[in-house]
């Protein structure tokens, strides 16, 4: 499990297909790996990976076929930039929400503007993702734990801080790329219990969308 507080940008450094699926070598800069081994789980652009190899200054893991269809990574070249972030651990400030590393799907940025300080970024999902998103619910984009500002249909808006700007790859977003996406894990077992028939009686549809779980 992580957090979506992002500790460092690292960088792919090697890509190696191997039969269907993938092997990964990025850099992770300035994290810390001291305390990292082999079978320990990092996020790389939310994406939960397990470490196979550590050489140093970064790691090396193996991506699924699955993973691959899920997420951007078949889009990744050397020097793809990535944010990391270790799994928790007991010691760990839980500083956003609890993020699995386990993408829902492909979003696309659509543009941004300024807002004070801050920039207010849209992005678009296919309809399949979309009905997860509620306004004021937490997202994970490409491993960063966000807010939602507003929803309309299939497209929606965060905001980001001046800190996760300069610290994370969102600055580098131009219109039309592609981003990890992964839904509040609520509302992943929200659906579940939606469809549910009948609903237990003290769990009723109304009452979770005036609570803000699901959608009107």
């Amino acid at each position: 499990m992580f957090t979506g507080i992002i500790e460092a940008i690292g960088s792919v450094v090697a890509i190696e297909p191997r039969s269907g699926d993938k092997r990964l070598r990025i850099n992770t800069a300035k994290m810390d790996l001291s305390n990292t081994g082999i079978g320990d789980s990092i996020a790389a652009n939310g994406v939960c990976l397990t470490v196979i190899d550590l050489p140093g200054d970064g790691f090396w893991a193996d991506v699924s076929p699955e993973t691959l269809s899920l997420t951007t990574i078949d889009h990744w070249r050397a020097n793809t930039p990535v944010n990391l972030e270790k799994a928790l651990t007991p010691s760990t400030p839980l500083g956003g929400h609890i993020v699995s590393g386990h993408i829902d799907g492909i979003a696309r940025f659509v543009d941004q503007r300024t807002d004070g300080r801050c920039y207010r970024l849209t992005f678009s999902v296919p309809s399949r993702l979309a009905k997860y998103i509620a306004k004021k619910g937490s997202i994970t984009i490409d491993g960063v734990s966000l807010t939602v500002n507003t929803v309309d249909k299939c497209q929606f808006d965060v905001n980001i801080v001046p800190h996760t700007w300069d610290n994370t790859v969102i600055a580098r977003y131009r219109p039309g790329d592609q981003v990890n996406i992964e839904v509040d894990l609520l509302a992943r077992y929200v659906e579940r219990l939606l469809d549910r028939e009948p609903l237990p009686s003290s769990l009723t549809k109304s009452f979770l969308q005036e609570h803000g779980f699901a959608q009107k």
